[in-house]
């Protein structure tokens, strides 16, 4: 595949770091630590008007058509400027609902285009593997509609969204339903986390009935459609990954060439020269392996799912190493809390487990060689 940007690629990137760059600063984002607002809002109206969550969107549904891989490159920026958005969780809820034939579908991808409408994605459980094997969440047919019971867990900005897409087993198989947050029975608590700039929440789901038009997938469709919603969110928090991996390369590299000791920067010393460009290799083999996943997910002629799972086994594993270095380059001032650096690492490290980590994946990833092996000899 060819990695290099287009023009208007190389545009959608310039446009996104200079509005995070005026709009969007670590000062803002610390103001949300402990604060009741789970994003910046007002940073929120201004990716909306840049088209973020229309871009994955059809034309024929109002967005902007783009593919996936244009939504990645935005969330590399994010992850750079450790911005606080919905755009994750809100852009997979939308391309569920693309892929859909739902008679709500045009209404509801209008407003998350307009950016009426947050949404997120509640799939995870407690004690419960990533994937459809995890979900034990029950959904029952009752007087024309369903009723829902069970207890999702990690659901980024479930406290400020206004819809779910909650992933719950139909007679024993998986089915995909649209709950709002306000229906009787929701109860949605913010979690304590690593990543104290963000917000993610439990969600339970207590006797909740909701009509037969918030059954969005049922059967294969469904199987189809998580598959799906698991590769381009797999791939997405890569891409913020690399992002976060951009960004403590920078400040290390910045840093050492400032730093003195015995009369000479620190970064004129073999060893941490080394250092450095490890941080730059893990990097850049991260990138390509991010975009790889997100380019296939729009082409018929890849394994989409073993992209993903390549990319966020090396990925979680790499940018955690950069930031290991990044610590350990800055020496003492990288532990205090008024340094930034610490900010970044609390979201990497939460960010390499969600969406399954390093482990899941190369299980997966093992799995599937052996399935291939036995099936050729």
């Amino acid at each position: 595949m060819d990695f290099a940007l287009t023009d208007e690629q190389k545009g959608l990137v310039d446009s996104t770091r200079s509005l995070l760059t005026a709009k969007s600063s670590i000062a803002g984002t610390r103001n949300l630590i402990d604060g009741p607002d789970g994003f910046d809002a007002a940073l929120w109206r201004h990716g909306v008007e840049l088209g973020w969550p229309a871009l994955a969107v059809a034309e024929a549904d109002g967005g902007l058509g783009q593919q996936s891989i244009d939504l990645a490159l935005v969330a590399v920026e994010l992850g750079r400027s450790l911005a606080s958005t919905p755009l994750i969780p809100t852009a997979l809820v939308a391309d569920a609902l693309g892929q859909s034939d739902n008679e709500q579908k045009a209404k509801l991808l209008q407003a998350i285009c307009e950016g009426s409408l947050v949404a997120s994605w509640a799939v995870a459980e407690f004690g419960r593997p990533w994937g459809p094997t995890g979900i034990a969440t029950v959904a029952r047919p009752h007087a024309g509609g369903y009723v829902l019971d069970g207890a999702k867990v990690s659901v980024q900005d479930a406290d400020s969204a206004q819809l779910l897409l909650v992933d719950a087993l139909l007679d024993d198989a998986p089915a995909r339903f649209l709950v709002s947050t306000d229906a009787d029975g929701v109860r949605i608590a913010r979690q304590q986390t690593l990543d104290v700039t963000r917000s993610y929440c439990d969600v339970t789901l207590g006797q909740v009935k909701v009509d037969a038009a918030a059954l969005l997938a049922q059967g294969d469709s469904a199987h189809r459609s998580l598959a799906r919603t698991m590769q381009l969110s797999t791939a997405l928090t890569c891409a913020e990954l690399v992002g976060i991996g951009q960004r403590l390369l920078d400040m290390t590299v910045g840093y050492v060439k400032e730093r003195e000791q015995f009369g000479r920067p620190v970064g004129s010393f073999q060893a941490v020269k080394h250092k450095c460009a490890e941080m730059r290799m893990w990097v850049q083999a991260s990138t390509a392996a991010t975009y790889f996943a997100a380019m296939t997910l729009d082409s018929a002629h890849h394994d989409t799912e073993r992209a993903a799972g390549i990319a966020k086994a090396y990925v979680s594993d790499a940018i955690n190493r950069v930031a290991g270095h990044a610590l350990q380059l800055h020496g003492g001032i990288g532990f205090t809390w008024e340094h930034d650096l610490h900010l970044y690492l609390r979201r990497a490290r939460v960010n390499s487990v969600l969406s399954g980590d390093a482990r899941y994946h190369r299980e997966r990833l093992c799995a599937s060689l052996q399935t291939e092996l036995a099936g050729a000899g």
